[in-house]
């Protein structure tokens, strides 16, 4: 596909200014994030514009986050996640959230500012290629992110560059089981839409343990509910999907893996 960053950018952009779910932007946003395991102490903690609805888990619920540690968050979109973990790392803490698309960058700046977390900055950039020095990172995490970019593996081996040694990576995110129709492939709804982008399951364990990751688990697994949103950017992948022998299963997952 052409240029599938700048689509992709382009698509989150609007849903930026808007309410979202994990796949586009009309479900009501506080129903999509306790589908996805937030719950409602942890969802009134954080600013109420922090959550767009783009989850597919809570990786922060079982980081076992420690006070002072620093967390990077991959694709931090209007800052759930790192607002969440600030709260757990405390203000000996650090967290980073990393995107690359600008208006969500600038909404989660917002929301720190409306928040008051003082512990929290956020950098506009690439996943593949952080700014982020060697060996500085404590946890990294990511959520519904990693589907999105096209070199994955670089992004593994960007997580074990910046990782400490003993430091661990939590990350959920969309996979497949089953061979996806090269239709579905090859269309930009659908990999907006979190499909055509996710990979096999056993090919993205397998990269994490190519970058040097060690100990990989998955923590959680269950079918993704993205088809099933009735968000405009879901209904287009929808279209894609119909009709055609789904003999394919779109899986949420839950990866904690280590650098030693």
């Amino acid at each position: 596909m052409h240029n599938v960053k700048e689509t992709v950018k382009k698509a989150y952009g609007s849903i930026a200014s808007k309410k979202g779910s994990c796949c586009g932007t009309e479900v009501k946003a506080d129903i999509a994030a306790k589908v996805s395991g937030y719950s409602d102490e942890e969802l009134s903690s954080i600013p109420e514009e922090a959550n767009l609805g783009l989850s597919c888990g809570n990786p922060v619920a079982i980081a076992s986050l420690q006070e002072g540690e620093t967390v990077l968050d991959l694709g931090s979109g209007a800052g759930i996640d790192c607002f969440l973990a600030a709260n757990r790392v405390g203000d000996r803490g650090r967290v980073i959230g990393i995107d690359m698309t600008p208006e969500m960058i600038e909404r989660a700046r917002e929301n720190a500012r409306k928040g008051n977390f003082k512990n929290v900055e956020f950098r506009l950039g690439y996943i593949e290629n952080l700014l982020v020095e060697d060996n500085s990172i404590d946890v990294v995490i990511s959520n519904c992110v990693i589907n999105l970019a096209p070199d994955k593996s670089r992004v593994f081996k960007e997580i074990y560059r910046v990782l400490k040694p003993g430091g661990r990576m939590i990350v959920s995110d969309i996979v497949l089981t089953g061979k996806l129709p090269s239709r579905i492939k090859n269309n930009v709804n659908a990999y907006v839409g979190c499909i055509a982008g996710a990979v096999q399951m056993d090919d993205y364990l397998k990269m994490i343990e190519d970058a040097g990751l060690s100990s990989s688990a998955i923590l959680q697994k269950s079918n993704s509910n993205c088809l099933d949103s009735n968000d405009p950017i879901a209904k287009r992948a929808d279209k894609v999907v119909k009709g055609i022998d789904t003999a394919f299963k779109i899986v949420s997952i839950t990866v904690m893996a280590e650098k030693d």
